[in-house]
């Protein structure tokens, strides 16, 4: 995929692509600067850093069932946001997990990502997205919400809500 140029509501301009594995150090110099809490909720675990494998899985998806995006500035090229989206095995459901940079949350990176990742969703053939939140992250659950998605309880989890949007 291409770079994209997109702006956010707050006038961020990104530029948001694939990742690939060059982009390694990047990506784990991004998640040191995701929150303690966004890091649980992104990987839904007690998690104090991402490691070299999970990094390594990010930055070389089987482009199939799994993509990673990233979200660099356009002026700095720090990456400010990741996204990754994985497909079911026929690839009629997608599930969606963003982490933003803790000094720029609530700036829109997170919608315009999410957007993003809706849009290459639905032209991938994807009709369904989902994604699983801790009841405690209001702001992605409002955020989702905002956007579409429908939210029903996990059975067999009362901690986790699972939101989901139909593309198709």
């Amino acid at each position: 995929m291409t770079e994209q140029p997109l702006v956010t509501r707050t006038g961020i301009r990104l530029v948001v692509r694939t990742a690939r594995p060059d982009d390694a150090s990047a990506l784990a110099a991004f998640f040191r600067e995701v929150s303690p809490e966004d890091l649980r909720f992104r990987f839904l675990t007690a998690v104090r850093t991402v490691g070299a494998a999970q990094i390594a899985a990010m930055v070389a998806p089987d482009h199939d069932r799994s993509e990673a995006y990233l979200a660099r500035d356009a002026d700095s090229d720090e990456v400010v946001g990741a996204a990754m989206l994985a497909t079911s095995d026929d690839g009629s459901r997608g599930e969606v997990a963003i982490s933003v940079r803790a000094d720029l949350k609530n700036r829109g990176i997170g919608w315009t990502l999410l957007d993003h990742v809706a849009t290459r969703a639905k032209a991938k053939g994807v009709q369904t997205l989902e994604s699983i939140e801790s009841r405690d992250n209001r702001s992605a659950i409002e955020l989702e919400r905002e956007m579409g998605f429908t939210s029903e309880p996990v059975p067999g989890d009362s901690t986790l809500v699972l939101l989901r949007r139909h593309l198709a």
